[in-house]
């Protein structure tokens, strides 16, 4: 006889099975919950603006945590036994039972760690310390990630003393200072107003002796924005000034009427040249742009080409202005355009507009290295001569380029033909003398005696000159 009870006792236990195994399950998951679902260990990446901490002095800090988000973060300047507070941010990660929900995965920090920032830090050494946390659970909580960056510490700007005097400098003009710096310098020259002209090893001088070729911008009247400077790894400046005479130059003006007939003949061309610059509605705001927006974009392709300039003078003579020619602009001239009576524009001439014949060979003013040889928007086809130290000489609006980039060329050397590309209202030569990519006035350089009074006299035999 069967025994009913006992089957029906065993049909209940096979019902409960699942019911009990489901519950392990559950039971194992929310230990591995308790237990296991601890945050991703975050990454972290310490930043210093600069190699050494100086008086002023950015950290960029980044901490990611994708999976459960970013809790607390801590920064802080460990100096011997002092520790200095930074910055602490606290950020609420996910639960550990959600699997999704509002987290922050990234954290940036733009802080300050200098001595400006951080009374009592002093020279030596300090180490930026990140303390990131670890999103945990109620039964485990792991211990954080600290990153640690040590870095030297310099406060003292570098030294540098001027060596050369009798420093007269005129608005819109160049010269030369010869000086000596300290051994902590990385970076030196001379500052004027946003412009800045790179140092160089004075040949055949002492231990950190170096001298600069360096101008007054056109457009800086205030020799108190002038100055020699030194800067160390750190970024401390130590800035002196050094000029002994400056001669303000104000700008002469001129005016310009623009014709349709002028507009339509240089507009296509250049357009056709800079696809970057799109022809606007009309011809004259297309002009506008080209003469506003074009100019500016020329300006700063022309000062990228110091990078290129070599750490040698290559010339040895006086500058020459081109031969039979006539001036008919002259440097810094501020320029007023007016289309049908109206003011439409304002520009600077930066360079001499020499005039002669019809499609006149192009001289090179002195011996020198050719850095560029082609079309160059508003100065059309273009060539940039590299005399060395951060000295070039420009020459524009020629119909024919006859040299090539990289060629070396003596004094008198045939570069091209005169004409009247790019921004030309007829047939002439656009000469500009630059340094470290800033027009000069280019009649200093055509003088023999400014260059023996203003730069040979400094440099003495590191300069050889023949004129």
């Amino acid at each position: 006889m069967t025994d009913l009870g006992f089957l029906s006792r065993d049909r209940g236990q096979r019902r409960l099975r699942p019911v009990w195994l489901a519950i392990l399950f559950l039971s194992v998951a929310l230990i591995a919950l308790l237990f296991l679902r601890v945050g991703a260990e975050p990454t972290v990446e310490v930043t210093p603006e600069r190699p050494a901490i100086g008086k002023q002095t950015a950290l960029a800090v980044e901490v990611r945590e994708p999976k459960r988000g970013i809790g607390q973060v801590r920064v802080e300047l460990v100096q011997g036994d002092q520790v200095f507070a930074i910055t602490a941010v606290e950020r609420l990660p996910r639960p550990f039972w959600a699997l999704w929900g509002p987290k922050v995965d990234v954290e940036h920090l733009d802080l300050e760690v200098g001595s400006a920032a951080v009374p009592g830090l002093v020279a030596g050494t300090a180490t930026v310390r990140v303390t990131a946390s670890r999103a945990g659970t109620w039964l485990r909580l792991p211990r954080p990630v600290v990153v640690d960056r040590e870095l030297p510490v310099q406060l003292t700007p570098p030294a540098v003393s001027v060596l050369s005097d009798l420093i007269y400098v005129a608005q819109g003009g160049s010269e030369a200072v010869v000086y000596r710096v300290g051994a902590s310098a990385v970076t030196d020259g001379v500052r004027a107003g946003e412009a800045f002209f790179p140092g160089f090893p004075l040949p055949g001088g002492g231990t950190g002796e170096r001298f600069v070729l360096f101008a007054v911008p056109y457009d800086l009247g205030d020799r108190s924005q002038v100055g020699l400077e030194a800067s160390d790894a750190a970024g401390n400046v130590q800035a002196v000034e050094f000029l002994d005479r400056f001669t303000a130059k104000p700008m002469r003006k001129s005016r310009i009427d623009l014709s349709d007939g002028f507009m339509d003949r240089v507009v296509p061309e250049i357009l056709g040249h800079t696809p970057q610059i799109a022809a606007r509605g009309t011809t004259l705001e297309s002009y506008l742009a080209i003469n506003g927006e074009l100019r500016r974009e020329n300006a700063e392709q022309l000062r990228g080409l110091v990078v290129q300039s070599e750490p040698r003078f290559l010339w040895r003579r006086r500058f020459h202005q081109q031969p039979n020619t006539q001036v008919m602009d002259s440097f810094a001239a501020h320029r007023t355009y007016f289309y049908d009576g109206r003011e439409v524009d304002t520009q600077d001439h930066l360079g001499y507009d020499l005039a002669s014949l019809r499609r006149a060979p192009v001289e090179a003013a002195n011996s020198g290295r050719v850095i560029f040889a082609a079309y160059l928007g508003i100065y059309g086809n273009t060539v940039v001569l590299d005399h060395g130290y951060g000295l070039m000489s420009l020459y524009a609006h020629m119909s024919s380029i006859e040299v090539e980039t990289g060629q070396a060329v003596d004094q008198g050397a045939v570069l091209g033909r005169t004409g009247e590309t790019g921004l030309a209202g007829g047939d002439h030569l656009h000469f500009t003398v630059l340094l470290a990519g800033v027009p000069v006035d280019p009649v200093e350089w055509f003088d023999a005696k400014w260059i023996r009074d203003r730069l040979v006299r400094k440099l003495g035999s590191a300069l050889p000159f023949d004129d």
